[in-house]
């Protein structure tokens, strides 16, 4: 028979000690899977979730328990594949991961590309949330705050409008290539006079149609819109014959990962404001282009 001689500062020690480590390692000790996670974000995104919307699981299953979470501007391969080595299980994306904004794979189930990213997901016990609506319903839109603060500019939005900007007159050349730095950006394309004066900017992130294009591109307090990506025979096309009519305007094209990126990088913060069970870490989509003239390293 042992006996065990325990004081009791020994035994409060213990216990004291027993207690820290359930705190920093909470899911040594809780489990969450991915239903709890997605409830938690309509729980707290501020607006009523919608019906009809694209923010669903594309890829796995609401029961599976998550192990970390990543979020990501776009859930490509590449993406998918760095967050499974960095141990996060769950990807929250802003943009599709099977390549049409619904991720619809009606078409493509035989595809050899969207079956091995298909069954990559599923070797590695993946879930994959689709976060897009809500994120950009949110007040203020979590996309247009994260891209504010990533350009320095939350001191020249408008109160009204988080998209609106003032700036003191900067040439459009100086401007823009500000921005390029910023945003670490490859592939940025500018339509306008390099000289001129930027005073007022609206950013409409990610996609812009033709409408509301035209209206944002036309209003008289606008010099500059700055979009994600556009079609070069529709608005880019409007800004060219708005500066060949004598309009004084710019439009400036960042590429839509770019665009939208620390929007993403902003909901990582905003997730662990609420989820303290697992990791929780930002994971960049790579800007897609490259220019000969400064090749990928």
């Amino acid at each position: 028979m042992v006996t065990y001689n325990t004081s009791r500062r020994d035994f409060l020690l213990t216990s004291i000690g027993l207690a820290a480590s359930s705190l920093a390692y909470p899911q040594a000790t809780q489990s969450l899977n991915a239903r709890q996670v997605i409830d938690r974000i309509k729980a707290n995104v501020g607006i009523p979730w919608r019906n009809q919307t694209v923010d669903n699981i594309i890829a796995g299953t609401a029961e599976t328990p998550v192990k970390g979470i990543a979020t990501t501007m776009m859930a490509t391969l590449d993406v998918v594949q760095r967050a499974a080595a960095n141990g996060k299980n769950m990807i929250i994306t802003h943009e599709s991961t099977f390549f049409s904004h619904q991720d619809q794979t009606d078409q493509i189930k035989q595809d050899p590309i969207y079956l091995f990213k298909l069954d990559f997901l599923k070797k590695h016990d993946m879930i994959v949330f689709h976060f897009h609506d809500h994120w950009h319903g949110r007040r203020p839109d979590g996309i247009a705050t994260g891209m504010a603060r990533e350009l320095g500019w939350e001191k020249n939005a408008d109160p009204q409008n988080p998209r609106m900007f003032t700036f003191p007159a900067t040439p459009l050349a100086r401007f823009a290539g500000d921005m390029e730095a910023k945003l670490k950006i490859r592939t940025m394309r500018v339509v306008g006079d390099p000289n001129l004066p930027v005073r007022r900017v609206l950013a409409s992130w990610g996609n812009v149609s033709l409408m509301p294009g035209i209206p944002h591109l036309s209003r008289p307090d606008v010099d500059v819109l700055v979009v994600g990506e556009t079609r070069e025979w529709e608005l880019v096309e409007y800004a060219q014959d708005s500066i060949a009519s004598g309009q004084k305007k710019a439009l400036i094209v960042l590429g839509h990962v770019v665009s939208e990126q620390a929007g993403m990088k902003y909901c990582a913060e905003w997730l662990k404001e609420f989820i303290t069970e697992v990791p929780i870490e930002f994971i960049p989509a790579a800007e897609p282009f490259w220019r000969p003239d400064k090749p990928v390293r």
